[in-house]
């Protein structure tokens, strides 16, 4: 039986899993959000890589069977990534940027299968599944007071690309083309199709 471990105290995460009636522990990765990569695929792909390993790396005797899953998410605009604003006025000046215009959200994710075997000296396997998911989003024309009115909510401060779409954002969202739960920042459906491929149905962990 698998213990999930979940390398995130993102509240938006952890929502998703609970949604989905998926039974989880977190261990926040502690990691230097630097982007690497030449890419956006590679980008999230190295963020979420880092953080898995680095939980991984910190559990050490264990007889459970684990899943690791990192995941990382950045707003990709014109070829720059936005990620979280500084302050205010960065926030208000990505949100301008987005107004009226299309982007792509793009998760990265990286799963770390650690199985204990038994039967050779309590020897570790670990396999890794690595992926990013992307997904294409079109905002309607903000107006700045809609912008500014949004911004001091708060909402948008510890968010990439300054803005929640599960949150108060989303009535100024004009459409999606790909997966909603993405561009919240869990590609949960990818997650599970990809585990469910190598025989582990999550949603039937107890």
């Amino acid at each position: 039986m698998y213990r999930i471990i979940l390398a995130s105290e993102s509240p938006r995460r952890k929502e998703i899993m609970n949604q989905m009636n998926i039974p989880f522990d977190t261990m926040p990765a502690n990691v230097t959000e630097e982007t690497i990569g030449n890419n956006p695929e590679d980008m999230v792909k190295a963020l979420a890589r880092l953080k898995a390993h680095d939980v991984a790396d910190r559990i050490h005797a264990c007889s459970e069977d684990l899943i690791i899953i990192g995941a990382d998410t950045l707003v990709f605009h014109m070829g720059q990534a936005l990620g979280k604003p500084k302050d205010r006025n960065d926030a208000i000046e990505m949100l301008k940027s987005l107004s009226n215009d299309v982007h792509e959200v793009y998760t990265g994710v990286c799963i770390i299968i650690r199985r204990n075997n038994n039967d050779h000296n309590n020897k570790v396997k670990n396999d890794e599944i690595s992926f990013s998911v992307s997904t294409e989003v079109v905002v309607h024309p903000l107006t700045l007071e809609e912008i500014e009115d949004y911004v001091d909510t708060m909402e948008p401060l510890d968010k990439a690309g300054a803005y929640a779409i599960q949150g108060g954002f989303g009535i100024y969202i004009k459409e999606i083309h790909g997966d909603y739960y993405n561009v919240v920042g869990f590609p949960i459906a990818k997650i599970y199709e990809e585990l469910l491929a190598r025989g582990i149905n999550i949603k039937k962990i107890k």
